[in-house]
């Protein structure tokens, strides 16, 4: 570019000494002809200088557009060679995604469990263990919509099932006709929002729940078989201590209290566990009746719960509504067998404090609550949600040796939910517990 600009001076510096001679040399002129052939000369020397001009910028302006042209290329090279760079990641993505998805395929092929996927109502997964327990091939079933199959008994029965149990849901129990049980549970796959497709997830349980029914009719049996010498144990004992067969010494009927004492626990323990087979056989609830619960409550605490309290020393509150009360549908024995075991719950794991019992009726919810607060040991935070488990027993009712099976809360659980009621409980460890349950009034 140098170069150029320097030749470009050169010839502008020409044409002005040219257009400088020709004006000193014009008096000089000898003759007319001369001086035409001055300005004819003049005029092709401009002229060359002219275009000598004209293509220099020419060239410039080419080498400019040739350096520009070199520059695009570079980019359009390098441009190149990214996209295919970007095609070669895509590629190896492609093959990854590809081989995950022959992974999950073949997960969900050989899945021990079966599944099925819904999409808009339709069905567009259907595994082969899901054929193999609807004997159905996945042909005849992908691609469809669920109404299809309303002529389908056992798919018509697990559509039917998901319509009711909604997007999600776990553990819902399907008895299919060849005494086949399949634990059912529903999960929504959700985008921006919404539930997308569901996910239907076919467990087998049917060994699992042969075994339970074995466990159930063998702990009933066992039960039973007990609780006949257990019967006649107790009425020996009692005909002892009764002094039916002589005067005993001191030491000798301090002995027979502690062994009749031991005798009603393993009692209390049979009718616990006939009780929880009754709950699994679905054959609690017998004698539904019209039933005032203030009165039972009463009853329940005027029996000896009262006495119990104030022989241990302990302060007692109880709070019961005045008045006529509407009644609700009650079992008698089973819902008294509820309200025995929170009580004895409450007395056996409370050493110092106190018991509050309140029941009152909410008019507005037409239903009773019944709440049972003591100062007893408590349960921790961890091991609340197994309360209402069999078997449970808090570890901090283990420490102080305080007897009991762990049936009682399950059981009434049980009980309170067959009733069509509801229960729950607040407690911290070292302060106490509170447990409530509501019940519905008889509609008029």
């Amino acid at each position: 570019m140098e170069k150029n600009s320097s030749y470009k001076e050169v010839i502008k510096d020409n044409i002005k000494e040219t257009e400088l001679q020709t004006s000193i040399d014009e008096p000089f002129a000898p003759s007319q002809r001369r001086k035409e052939e001055l300005v004819e000369l003049d005029r092709i020397a401009k002229m060359l200088v002219r275009r000598d001009l004209a293509l220099t910028e020419m060239r410039e302006k080419r080498e400019e557009e040739f350096q520009e042209l070199e520059k695009r290329t570079k980019e359009l090279t390098e441009s190149k060679q990214a996209l295919l760079n970007i095609l070669e990641d895509i590629e190896e993505e492609r093959k990854k995604a590809e081989k995950e998805r022959d992974k999950t395929l073949a997960i969900i092929k050989n899945f021990a469990d079966g599944l099925l996927m819904i999409e808009s109502g339709f069905i567009t997964l259907f595994n082969p263990k899901a054929v193999e327990f609807f004997k159905i091939s996945d042909n005849e079933i992908i691609g469809k919509n669920i109404e299809f199959f309303d002529k389908h008994q056992t798919l018509f029965t697990l559509f039917d099932l998901i319509k009711q149990k909604g997007s999600s849901f776990l553990r819902a129990e399907l008895k299919m006709a060849n005494d086949l049980i399949l634990e059912v549970s529903g999960v929504c796959i959700n985008r921006e929002g919404a539930c997308e497709a569901q996910i239907i997830i076919l467990h087998d349980i049917t060994r699992e729940k042969m075994m339970e029914r074995m466990k159930t009719e063998f702990v009933s049996i066992a039960a039973h078989q007990l609780r006949t010498p257990l019967s006649a144990i107790k009425w020996i004992l009692s005909m002892l201590l009764g002094g039916d067969v002589g005067e005993m010494s001191f030491e000798q009927k301090e002995l027979l209290e502690r062994t009749y004492q031991s005798n009603e626990r393993m009692i209390h323990l049979v009718n616990d566990l006939l009780n929880t087979t009754r709950i699994e056989e679905g054959k609690f609830l017998t004698k539904i009746v019209p039933q005032d619960i203030g009165d039972l409550v009463k009853k329940i605490v005027k029996s000896s719960f009262e006495e119990e309290v104030k022989r241990k020393g302990l302060n007692f509150d109880c709070q019961l509504p005045k008045g006529r009360l509407p009644k609700v549908d009650a079992d008698v024995d089973k819902l008294t067998l509820a309200i025995q075991n929170l009580m004895d719950n409450a007395l056996n794991y409370t050493k110092t404090g106190g018991i509050k019992i309140t029941l009152s009726f909410n008019k507005d919810e037409n239903s009773f609550l019944f709440s049972i607060i003591d100062t007893g040991i408590g349960i921790s935070k961890e091991e609340q949600p197994r309360v209402f488990s069999k078997f449970f027993r808090s570890s901090m009712a283990v420490k102080t040796e305080t007897e009991g099976s762990g049936l009682g809360l399950f059981i009434t659980k049980n009980i309170i939910d067959a009733h069509g009621g509801r229960i729950w409980f607040e407690s911290q460890e070292g302060q106490g517990s509170s447990f409530y349950f509501s019940l519905p009034v008889i509609k008029d």
